[in-house]
C-alpha cells in the first residue's frame, strides 16, 4: 500500500543566503587593504630599520685622507713646523729664528716674518705650543724666547684671511749661563707656566726647568718673569735625551738613552721626583725614539727604535695614594722607528710614524684610524686644529696638505660594546659617560651598562609582576564567581591605561621614601604572604563540607581579605622589630651599634644602598606589566574547551588540580605570549625608569641601587646631542639594539608558542 506525501507536507530546508554582488566585492575590497596594510606595515618597520641603520654605520667607518694640496719651500733646514687653527697659513721656523708663513688659500705665497727678537742669536732648539700658539726659540747661551703667533681672521675686498703677526718676547735666561740649549719643552696653564730645557755642562746633559710668571692688572698684562728654577740632573741616573711638559704646568717627563723615564710632579714649590719606569722593559733592544703628551696632559706616547707604539697613562694603582705611569694601550708596530709624532688639539688623536708611513692612531679606541705609505718621505707632521687636516714636511721642504674626514674617531665596535682603559681608570672598564667638564675628557660610550641596566630593570619588574598577574589570572578564570569576574577584569585592565609619568612619579616621591626606611617590613610582607596564602587554603580545605558553604564557590576570596590585611599590618608593624634583632651593624662614623638595615646591607654585601634602586622600580614598573599579562592570561584560560575542564572534573580531579594539570597546558601557548608582550612592555618602558632610579649607568644586578637603560638614555642625551655627532648616532644605535632585543625575543617567543600550540593542541 503506498503513501502520497503532499508536497505541502514535506519538510523545508532552510534557504542559503547566497552573497550578493556588492558583499563578494567588499570582501576582494577589504583582503586587498588588509593585504595592502600589511605589506606597508613591513614596509615601514623596514624603512626605520634602513634609516636607523643610515646613521650608525657612520661609527663604524674608519678616517678617510685624501691630498688636498702641497707647496714648495726654500730648500733649507727648518727647526719646526706648525699650523694655524684653520689649517690654512701654516709657519715653518728657520734655524736663525725666522718664521715663515705660508698661504695654502690665496696668492700671498711664502712670507718671512722677523718676530722681532731683541737680540741677535744663535738658535739651537724650539718648542711648538699648539694649543696656545705659541713657539719657543732656545739659543747657544742658555736663554729662550716666547714668541706669540697672533692669529687672526681679516675681511676685506679679497673676502677672508688668515694673517699673523708673531711677536717675541723678551730673552729669559734657563740653566747654566753659556751653554747651548739642545731640548727645549713649554706649557701654558694659564696661571702657571713651566720650560724645561736639556743642557750640555762640561760633557754632561743637564735638566734644568724654569717656572714663570706673568702680571696681570686693569692695565693689562706684563713681562714673563721667571719665579723659581730647579736643577733636576742630581736626581737622574744616565744620559737625558728627551723631554715632556705635561698640559697643566705642574709635572715633567724626563727619558733617558738608557730607556728610562723619570717624571717629576710640583710638590708645594719645588719638582719632586715621583716614579721612574721603563716603556720598553720586556723589548731590552728597543731605546726611546719619541716622548710626548697627548692633549689633556695625562697620558704619555712612547715610540721606541724598533717601532713599537705604546701609551702610558695617569692613575692611582690599587694600594697607592698618587697617581703614577701606567701602560694602558699597546699599538700595532710602526715599520720602523718613530721619526715624528703630533698630537690633535681636539681630542685623543695623534700622528706618528717612519719614513714614508703615516698612521694616524687613536688613544682611546687603541686603533689605527688611518694609515698609508706617502710618495715621499717625511720629517715633521702636524694635524689641523679642527682635526680637519694633516700637513707633512717631507725632506724637498715641501708642505703637503691632506684632507681628514674622520667625524667619529672615539667611536667603533671596541668603543661601544668593548671593555676600555680610559684615562685616570686603574682598569679597563665599560663605561657610558658622554659628556664631562673640559675639552680634555674622553667620551666614554660603552653600551654595555646600558644593555645591563635594561636587562635588570626589567628583570625585576617580570619577577615582581609575573607571579601576581599568572596567579590573579589562573584564580579569575577558574574559580571566582562569574558575577565577580565581570568586575575585576575591566578594573585590571584600566590599570594599563595609567601614564607612565604618573607611575613614574609617585615611585620617585613616594614609593621610594617610603620604602626606604622600611626594607624589613617589606621582607616580612614576602614571607608572610605566601604562607598566609597556603595556611588559609591548607585551613579551608580541613573544614568539613558544611561548614565550607557557608561560603558560596568563587568568593572564597572574601574570607582571605580580612588576613591579607592583618598580614600586612602585621608586618608592617614587626619590620623595626625585625631589624633591631637581625640587622645591627656599627656605625662608621660614632662607633656606636645601630639597627639600620642600609647600613647592613652595604657593609655586609659591599653594595650600595640608595634610595631610588632597582626594588622601586621593580614595583612601579611591575604595575605596568600586571594588566598586560593579567588580561591576555586570563583570556587563554577561558578560551580553554569546557569539555577538558568537565571531563577532568568528572574523572575525579579537584578545580585546583584540573586548573594546574589540565587548564594551564592547554592554555601554554596563549600564556607564554602574554609573558613575551609584558617582556617587551617592560624592556621598552621609559618614564617609569627615568624617573624612579638614580639613572646612573652601573654594570651590577644589586636590587638596592639604581641603573640606566636603553629607552631612558635616548630620552635624557638626545635632547642635548648634536645633530649627526657621535652621541647622536650613538643613540640611535641604542634604539637599533633595543629594536634587535625585542625583535629576537618576539621572535623566539613565536617559535615557542607555535611549539607549545602544536603540543597542547585540542583538536
Amino acid at each position: 500500500m503506498a503513501y502520497v506525501v503532499s508536497p505541502e507536507r514535506l519538510p523545508t530546508r532552510p534557504r542559503q543566503v547566497g552573497k550578493t554582488r556588492s558583499i563578494v566585492r567588499v570582501d576582494r575590497w577589504m583582503a586587498r587593504c588588509i593585504t595592502v596594510g600589511g605589506i606597508g606595515v613591513v614596509v615601514a618597520v623596514l624603512g626605520i630599520f634602513l634609516f636607523i641603520l643610515s646613521q650608525i654605520l657612520p661609527l663604524l667607518q674608519g678616517a678617510q685622507v685624501r691630498p688636498r694640496t702641497s707647496h714648495q719651500l726654500p730648500p733649507q733646514p727648518y727647526a719646526l713646523f706648525g699650523v694655524d687653527e684653520w689649517a690654512e697659513l701654516p709657519f715653518l721656523v728657520t734655524t736663525d729664528g725666522t718664521i715663515l708663513l705660508v698661504d695654502l688659500m690665496g696668492a700671498r705665497g711664502t712670507q718671512p716674518v722677523d718676530p722681532g727678537f731683541e737680540a741677535a742669536k744663535t738658535f739651537t732648539a724650539s718648542h711648538y705650543n699648539q694649543a696656545q700658539q705659541e713657539v719657543l726659540c732656545a739659543t747657544s747661551d742658555g736663554f729662550f724666547s716666547i714668541v706669540s703667533l697672533n692669529y687672526t681672521t681679516t675681511f676685506d675686498q679679497g673676502g677672508r684671511r688668515v694673517v699673523a703677526q708673531p711677536k717675541a718676547a723678551p730673552f729669559i735666561a734657563l740653566g747654566s749661563p753659556g751653554h747651548a740649549i739642545s731640548r727645549i719643552a713649554y706649557a701654558n696653564a694659564g696661571g702657571l707656566r713651566l720650560a724645561a730645557a736639556l743642557q750640555e755642562v762640561d760633557g754632561q746633559m743637564e735638566v734644568h726647568t724654569a717656572s714663570l710668571t706673568q702680571q696681570r692688572s686693569l692695565l693689562g698684562v706684563g713681562k714673563v718673569q721667571v719665579d723659581q728654577t730647579e736643577n733636576l740632573s742630581a736626581q737622574i741616573q744616565g744620559q737625558p735625551q728627551a723631554l715632556a711638559v705635561n698640559a697643566q704646568a705642574d709635572g715633567v717627563a724626563v727619558a733617558t738613552a738608557e730607556g728610562l723615564v723619570y717624571y717629576f710632579v710640583r710638590d708645594k714649590h719645588a719638582l719632586a721626583l715621583r716614579q721612574v719606569f721603563t716603556p720598553f722593559h720586556d723589548l731590552p733592544q728597543s731605546r726611546i725614539a719619541t716622548m710626548d703628551f697627548l692633549f689633556g696632559g695625562a697620558s704619555l706616547v712612547f715610540t721606541s727604535s724598533t717601532g713599537a707604539n705604546r701609551v702610558f697613562s695617569l692613575y692611582v694603582p690599587e694600594g697607592k695614594a698618587e697617581r703614577l705611569f701606567g701602560q694602558t694601550k699597546e699599538f700595532p708596530p710602526l715599520p720602523g722607528a718613530g721619526a715624528f709624532y703630533a698630537a690633535s688639539a681636539r681630542n685623543k688623536a695623534f700622528l706618528t710614524g717612519t719614513g714614508a708611513v703615516a698612521s694616524l692612531r687613536y688613544s682611546t679606541t687603541e686603533t689605527i684610524r688611518w694609515q698609508d705609505t706617502l710618495p715621499f718621505t717625511i720629517t715633521k707632521a702636524l694635524i689641523g686644529g679642527k682635526y680637519n687636516r694633516l700637513l707633512f714636511l717631507d725632506t724637498s721642504s715641501k708642505v703637503h696638505v691632506y684632507e681628514l674626514d674622520d667625524p667619529h674617531p672615539e667611536s667603533g665596535l671596541k668603543a661601544l660594546f668593548g671593555k676600555l682603559w680610559y684615562e685616570g681608570a686603574n682598569q679597563p672598564a665599560y663605561v657610558w659617560q658622554s659628556t664631562g667638564g673640559s675639552d680634555d675628557f674622553e667620551a666614554k660610550l660603552s653600551l654595555i651598562p646600558l644593555i645591563i641596566g635594561t636587562v635588570k630593570g626589567t628583570l625585576y619588574a617580570m619577577c615582581f609582576a609575573v607571579p601576581i598577574a599568572l596567579l590573579a589570572a589562573i584564580y579569575t578564570s577558574q574559580f571566582l564567581d562569574p558575577h565577580c569576574r565581570v568586575l575585576i577584569k575591566p578594573t585590571v585592565e584600566v590599570m594599563a591605561s595609567l601614564p607612565s609619568v604618573i607611575l613614574g612619579f609617585l615611585a620617585a616621591l613616594w614609593l621610594a621614601p617610603l620604602l626606604e626606611t622600611r626594607v624589613p617590613a617589606l621582607l616580612l610582607m614576602l614571607v608572610g604572604i605566601p604562607v598566609a596564602a597556603l595556611l588559609c587554603g591548607r585551613a579551608w580545605s580541613a573544614l568539613p563540607a558544611s561548614t565550607r558553604t557557608w561560603i558560596k564557590p568563587g568568593y572564597e576570596w572574601l574570607a582571605f581579605v580580612p588576613i591579607l590585611v592583618l598580614t600586612c599590618a602585621l608586618a608592617w608593624v614587626l619590620g623595626p622589630l625585625l631589624e633591631r634583632l637581625a640587622f645591627v651593624v656599627l656605625h662608621p662614623e660614632t662607633g656606636k651599634r645601630v639597627a639600620d638595615f642600609r647600613l647592613w646591607w652595604s657593609q655586609t654585601t659591599g653594595g650600595s644602598f640608595e634610595q631610588r634602586n632597582s626594588l622601586v622600580v621593580g614595583f612601579m614598573m611591575g604595575f605596568a606589566v600586571i594588566p598586560i599579562v593579567f588580561t591576555i592570561t586570563e583570556d587563554a584560560l577561558s578560551s580553554v574547551p569546557a569539555e577538558l575542564k568537565s571531563g577532568s572534573l568528572a574523572l575525579g580531579a579537584s578545580r585546583w588540580q584540573t586548573a594546574i594539570r589540565v587548564v594551564l597546558p592547554t592554555a601554554a601557548a596563549g600564556i607564554f605570549s602574554a609573558l613575551m608582550i609584558g617582556l617587551g612592555r617592560a624592556i621598552g618602558e621609559t618614564m617609569i625608569v627615568l624617573m624612579a632610579t638614580g639613572n646612573t649607568p652601573i654594570m651590577d644586578f644589586n636590587i638596592f641601587s639604581g641603573m640606566r637603560t636603553l629607552s631612558a638614555n635616548i630620552a635624557v642625551e638626545l635632547p642635548e646631542a648634536p645633530h649627526h655627532e657621535t652621541l647622536y648616532r650613538t643613540l640611535f644605535l641604542g634604539g637599533m639594539v633595543l629594536f634587535l632585543m625585542t625583535f629576537l625575543m618576539n621572535t623566539l617567543a613565536e617559535i615557542v608558542r607555535q611549539r607549545l600550540r602544536e603540543r597542547y593542541r585540542t583538536v
